[in-house]
């Protein structure tokens, strides 16, 4: 368990607290088309307003790069917050001087000001210290409930807590309390699945892995570049031919740590990347020149599954095939419902994250039984890369 202090160690009433969140929702029409972030910080912010603080919203929305930018105003945010929190949300107008104090001042225990994007002041992705200063000085404590923006030392995500009394949010304290019980100090075996598209985006993730669990599951294209460094066909296969000695030194690597690696050994092929298209299961051997991977296959499938239940630990970035387009969603989803199976029986504690991998889980219908499910994108994936983040240190007692 990380040392860092959460809600339960003050008393916010009557107090103001700065509450860094991540409310870079996506968008449409001035209306929010998913809430998942807002609903994940909702819990922080109704439990200081139910115990009388006077709450101050940090948060960013694109990227503005230092100036006001009229379309990427947090004010469109406003109605999708207030919905979630069930209450008023006031809104601190303002187009880059910071000058809010007629705004604080307002305040009464247990309201909420959500001042304009964080970004649009030139101190904040700089972290600078004067920046860093004023925020401070507008509360007395600062909260961080924004893991997915606590890889970036920016002022809001790091630099406050230099100034103030500095606090894990719920949203925080769960996200760390999940990541350190699959990798900080899990039970084991410990296995880890990394799929996607190309090694070269993952490849300080694989070999940071290598070090930590007893196996790791590769699937996807990636899991082709590393067939194709043992000689296997790849035909029209989405696979690095440029790294293929790079996975030769994370076999080598992963041997050395004693971990085992688990590729496909059978494949769902096709000639066309279509939805539908026609296709016939084989031996990963029997690729033809005009063939692409696109699925794993019944073996493999099994294969993985006998894997998962001998495990007690598993930390999962990334599909294992075209899982967006049927019938090569097969081996995502079946193994996402068999770890969603073995999360509900207290065999496995499973932590999931990315992109791709979120979006699986809900294709599965299967959210709600994994353990804990992280929405951080690029947070996620540094933090599996082994990465010290500049948010989350700067919460450490």
């Amino acid at each position: 368990m990380q040392n860092f202090k959460t809600l339960d160690d003050i008393n916010p009433a009557g107090q103001r607290v700065l509450v860094r969140v991540d409310l870079n929702v996506p968008m449409q029409d001035g209306r929010v088309t998913d809430d998942t972030r807002i609903k994940s910080v909702a819990p922080t912010i109704k439990e200081l307003s139910d115990k009388g603080a006077k709450i101050i919203l940090l948060a960013h929305f694109g990227r503005p790069k230092g100036q006001f930018v009229p379309e990427l105003s947090l004010k469109a945010v406003i109605p999708a917050l207030e919905q979630a929190l069930g209450q008023k949300v006031a809104f601190a107008a303002d187009e880059g001087a910071l000058d809010i104090e007629d705004d604080l001042n307002s305040l009464s225990n247990g309201d909420i000001l959500l001042l304009e994007n964080i970004r649009i002041y030139p101190g904040e992705e700089k972290n600078d210290a004067s920046f860093s200063k004023k925020l401070a000085s507008f509360a007395d404590l600062y909260v961080n409930d924004g893991f997915s923006v606590s890889h970036r030392a920016h002022a809001s995500t790091e630099g406050l807590a230099h100034h103030l009394p500095a606090f894990a949010g719920r949203s925080m304290q769960a996200e760390l309390e999940a990541l350190e019980n699959a990798l900080g100090a899990p039970k084991t075996p410990v296995a880890a699945i990394v799929g996607g598209a190309k090694v070269s985006t993952k490849l300080s993730v694989l070999t940071h892995l290598v070090e930590k669990v007893d196996m790791l599951i590769i699937g996807g294209g990636m899991a082709n570049t590393f067939l194709a460094a043992q000689g296997k066909p790849m035909g029209k296969s989405l696979h690095e031919a440029d790294l293929i000695d790079t996975a030769k030194n994370v076999f080598d690597l992963a041997e050395k740590n004693s971990c085992e690696i688990i590729l496909p050994v059978d494949v769902v092929m096709a000639t066309d990347f279509a939805e539908n298209a026609p296709n016939r299961s084989g031996d990963i051997d029997t690729i033809e020149s005009n063939e692409m991977v696109l699925d794993i296959g019944e073996q493999t499938i099994e294969a993985i599954i006998n894997k998962l239940n001998d495990c007690a630990t598993l930390i999962w970035n990334g599909p294992f095939g075209a899982f967006e387009m049927k019938p090569f969603d097969n081996g995502t989803i079946t193994i996402a419902k068999t770890i969603a199976a073995l999360c509900k029986e207290d065999k496995l504690v499973a932590v999931g994250g990315g992109g791709d991998t979120v979006a699986a889980l809900n294709q599965a219908g299967v959210s709600q039984d994994m353990t804990y499910i992280s929405t951080a994108g690029g947070a996620f994936l540094e933090w599996m890369e082994g990465k010290e983040l500049p948010g989350v240190k700067a919460l450490l007692k």
